[in-house]
């Protein structure tokens, strides 16, 4: 008799996933969460000097934009949920390119200043990692910190590369060409290969967790239901909390390091590190998260930036060396917490309405980090100094770290099953050729 032939083993999970992860991180990179905040505090002083407008009105558009985004990231989570993260995410990156490259064109009036991030807002937060991690979660289960990772690492290479780029069209064409130069990295690098690489996986193609927990669907809770529970706000609050803390130093750092009489390339350079230890950030933590409870981890990690804060405050006859360590404890920081936020998500309310949830998730977030800006610049233009601002957000990191220590441990929600609502159960199929 013939034996059998054995049947080839299955292939890992980043050997079916990579095409998905690699586009994914360049989405994220060139989306609308990185790249007007890693942008606009090297347009402050240019847009002050031509048009003579405050540091707040300045920050006030990142502001209206964050809030809006923030409202609607529910609305285009649950799309994504519903008719596939593909068209939602690759559409809303286009869409945010064009919008990004009229802040080019616009006159000397506030009104029009704040209508181009209101655009910004209503079209962009499709290529935020709301989309984006939902496909990643869906191919990796085993190796999903590392995947969201990596997947994030996308704001570390902004925020490693856009100083450069952004200070170095600046001083070439100024600040129109800058914005209109900036605009083509979502429309020239990120949608091609969204185009070519993006999709969610055929439910053969999930991880053997993810096939073998419901044969409905993705197993998970429903949106009401994770707002009946006590770890969606600690987790909603302690994102608000780090987030509004980490916002507006980001947004300012370049203005807190020129009022130290550091130059444009010198501030580039530190918002490099800044950028490099995000990336280390999303990497360590990842790792870390696929082997340990994940508060535990970040414990520390949220903690430190605390020591940024006080360095900034108190150093006013800043070294470079004070600048570069506070760049990194910040962006260590900055990498830990949106890693954390989509691998959470994931963990404790499971897939079957991932989009929805990250989207309230997310509100926290963008509301914080669009609030946070504009009142740096109001604590700033009011008191001559940011210390207060600064004080406050050390105190913000601390109790945001400790607030996830109550969250308990995770729950299986494969034992639970998938939701008997068609609407949630149903994982939205690829809408691109394999």
């Amino acid at each position: 008799m013939t034996p059998t032939p054995a049947a080839p083993p299955e292939r890992g999970e980043f050997s079916r996933g990579w095409k998905v992860l690699v586009a994914s991180l360049l989405g994220t990179a060139c989306g609308a969460s990185p790249l007007p905040f890693n942008t606009i505090g090297f347009f402050i002083d240019p847009l002050q000097a031509e048009f003579g407008w405050s540091r707040t009105e300045i920050s006030l558009g990142i502001t209206i934009y964050g809030l809006l985004a923030a409202l609607l990231a529910p609305v285009f989570g649950r799309m994504a949920d519903r008719y596939g993260v593909r068209p939602v995410a690759l559409g809303s990156l286009a869409a945010f390119g064009v919008v990004f490259a009229s802040f080019a064109l616009i006159p000397g009036s506030l009104a029009w200043y704040y209508f181009v991030w209101v655009l910004v807002g209503l079209v962009g937060i499709g290529s935020t990692p709301v989309t984006w991690t939902r496909a990643v979660n869906v191919w990796f289960y085993r190796h999903r910190g590392l995947a969201l990772g990596l997947t994030l690492m996308g704001t570390s290479v902004s925020a490693v590369l856009l100083p450069m780029i952004t200070v170095a069209l600046l001083e070439w064409q100024g600040w129109r060409a800058a914005y209109a130069g900036l605009a083509l990295l979502p429309l020239l690098v990120a949608l091609p290969i969204g185009l070519l690489w993006f999709r969610e996986p055929e439910p053969e193609e999930r991880p053997a967790e993810l096939r073998a927990a419901s044969s409905a669907g993705l197993p998970g809770l429903t949106l009401p239901e994770a707002l009946r529970s006590r770890g969606f706000w600690l987790l909603w609050i302690s994102i608000l909390l780090v987030s509004f803390a980490y916002g507006g130093s980001l947004v300012h750092l370049p203005s807190m390091l020129g009022a130290q009489g550091f130059s444009r390339p010198e501030t580039a350079s530190v918002m490099m590190v800044f950028g490099l230890s995000i990336a280390a950030g999303r990497l360590i933590t990842g790792l870390l998260l696929d082997r340990f409870w994940a508060p535990f981890v970040t414990l520390p990690i949220l903690s430190l930036p605390a020591l940024a804060c006080w360095m900034l405050a108190t150093d006013h006859s800043m070294t470079m060396t004070v600048a570069v360590l506070s760049a990194f404890l910040l962006g260590f920081a900055a990498g830990a917490e949106t890693d954390l936020i989509a691998y959470l998500a994931g963990r404790y309310f499971g897939m079957a309405n991932y989009g929805q949830i990250y989207g309230v998730l997310y509100m926290a977030f963008g509301i914080a980090a669009s609030l946070s800006p504009t009142a740096y610049g109001w604590v700033r233009d009011t008191t001559g100094s940011y210390d207060p601002i600064l004080f406050a957000a050390a105190l913000m990191f601390i109790v945001g770290a400790v607030l996830l220590l109550f969250l308990g441990p995770y729950p299986d929600l494969a034992a639970r099953g998938a939701p008997s609502s068609p609407s949630a159960a149903t994982s939205a199929p690829s809408r691109a050729a394999k």
